[in-house]
């Protein structure tokens, strides 16, 4: 672990998108500490005369919604959504996409051709497309918007884990391991999935920046997160008229996706070079 850390923070750009996604969560778990206003207050005085939201203020610092609500609280609060419908569906996809690769390549014959051919049908379809389908059929909520990015980004985990268990599967230990008579289940346990590890870690570290995209364009064409849960994809879906007479109600969430998507991929990079040394500087 201390040689991984040690190559790992050579990385200037993956240690400066660590800082950030500590950043990030650490606003996001203390939002009711550092938020000035709840996030649902509607303000009397939080809107023009002519029913505009308010600009940026020292009252307001990021300004009024188009309900007069203060959007500071809103970034926070939101933050704390987008990153655990992030977390929680990458984790499933992972873990799901992960089992079923693994299966797929290391018992292969008709068990890995179905598990396989379903991948691909799975990855035959549009990934927003199918996300759209599921949310509209179930009632939307913070879990179940969870569960659809789940359910549609497993695919290419789930590719890569077993084209690399195919791989591994040949490998003189695993030939010794079967040799010796270790069972199946040893085998993927105790031999298989510590070598998945490097790969799953990366790629698991990778998918939470594409998930929170996810749950934010699930949020913005109005499937995700309902109100008045506030979620930046959500923020941007409700202010998308404003963004030319009060454009911070769009470019601050829009500004909060993009800082955290690029963070989360920084430090996947980092983690891919850092586990494999074949491909320092090769970005």
């Amino acid at each position: 672990m201390s040689d991984l850390w040690r190559a790992f923070r050579k990385d200037k750009a993956a240690v400066f998108g660590l800082a950030v996604i500590v950043a990030v969560v650490l606003a996001a778990l203390l939002a009711p500490i550092l938020a000035p206003y709840d996030p649902n207050q509607q303000f009397l005085d939080g809107l023009t005369d002519d029913g505009q939201p308010l600009p940026p203020s020292a009252r307001f610092l990021f300004g009024t919604d188009r309900l007069g609500r203060d959007q500071l609280a809103r970034v926070l609060y939101g933050g704390g959504v987008s990153l655990l419908i992030g977390v929680l569906a990458n984790g499933v996809a992972v873990l799901i996409g992960t089992l079923l690769g693994v299966t797929a390549g290391y018992v292969k014959g008709r068990v890995g051709a179905a598990i396989m051919r379903f991948t691909d049908l799975m990855m035959a379809f549009p990934a927003l497309l199918l996300g759209i389908a599921l949310a509209a059929i179930l009632k939307p909520s913070l879990f179940i918007v969870a569960l659809v990015i789940a359910l549609v980004s497993w695919v290419q985990i789930a590719r890569v884990v077993y084209t690399e268990t195919l791989a591994l599967a040949e490998r003189d230990f695993i030939e010794a391991a079967r040799a010796l008579g270790a069972s199946p289940l040893r085998i993927l346990t105790r031999h298989l999935l510590p070598h998945l590890v490097p790969t799953v870690l990366v790629y698991g570290t990778l998918g939470i920046a594409t998930t929170v995209l996810f749950e934010a364009t699930l949020s913005f064409l109005g499937v995700g997160v309902q109100p008045p849960m506030p979620s930046w994809g959500k923020m941007i879906f409700d202010s998308q008229s404003y963004y030319l007479t009060a454009p911070w109600l769009v470019f601050i969430p829009g500004a909060a996706i993009l800082i955290t998507a690029l963070a989360f991929n920084l430090v996947g990079d980092g983690l891919r070079d850092a586990l494999d040394p074949t491909q320092r500087g090769r970005r």
